[in-house]
């Protein structure tokens, strides 16, 4: 289901990246326990991170492994823009149908970058590979998108359907009737196998939320060693 080429082995060794697959989900577009869960997630954050300002969100270890690999490419962690609009501003955390949202909550949570597809849209088995700059794909927004060389992307066997830099694709996207789903995350190097292991255990218990029958086909992180 999910392959790691010696190209992304060689470019990213102390890496990992984290699947989660689970069937027979559904995608309510609200559910009043997730939304009671998420407003504790809300305050927990904002207690975690009571009296600091950006420059020391920004200095906590997993913020700063994204934000410099980000800089590379002249782009900002928008997990860190998300979490700082939740600490600082007082804002919540988008209210999207069930499964993106429950996605949502495990990122600002562990803040680690995490893209989410409709399983029986993929054309297995998946790839984690490095880009040469060739690749494109047409991004969530409907944009079609050229890739930046050296970024981490993840395909099917039809093409890309996500990146660190540009994120998902329009193709595979999550919908009302998704029925099983797919949870892909990038861990840069600096964020170590539990973490990423407890990312993936966080997406499985909000799906359960609003989704007691789901099962788990697979949960697991894979390594650049």
């Amino acid at each position: 289901m999910f392959e790691v080429t010696s190209a992304w082995k060689s470019a990213y060794p102390e890496a990992h990246a984290g699947v989660l697959v689970m069937r027979a989900v559904a995608n309510p577009a609200h559910h009043a326990a997730l939304e009671s869960k998420k407003a504790a997630l809300e305050e927990q954050l904002r207690a975690q991170f009571a009296g600091q300002d950006r420059a020391a969100i920004a200095s906590h270890p997993v913020l700063r492994a994204y934000s410099e690999y980000y800089r590379q490419f002249k782009k900002t962690y928008h997990i860190q823009l998300q979490l700082e609009s939740i600490v600082l501003k007082g804002k919540s955390i988008p209210s999207v149908a069930a499964l993106v949202e429950s996605m949502f909550m495990a990122e600002m949570q562990d803040m680690l970058l995490t893209a989410g597809h409709d399983l029986d849209t993929l054309k297995l088995p998946l790839r984690l590979d490095v880009t040469t700059g060739s690749e494109g794909y047409t991004l969530l927004r409907g944009e079609e998108q050229t890739l930046k060389a050296g970024d981490m992307m993840i395909s099917d066997q039809e093409g890309v359907i996500s990146s660190i830099v540009y994120g998902p694709d329009q193709r595979t996207q999550i919908t009302p009737n998704t029925q099983n789903v797919i949870f892909t995350v990038y861990a840069l190097p600096g964020i170590d196998e539990q973490t990423v292991t407890e990312h993936l255990q966080h997406i499985r218990d909000n799906v359960l939320v609003f989704a007691p029958q789901a099962q788990v086909e697979l949960l697991k992180v894979y390594t650049g060693k």
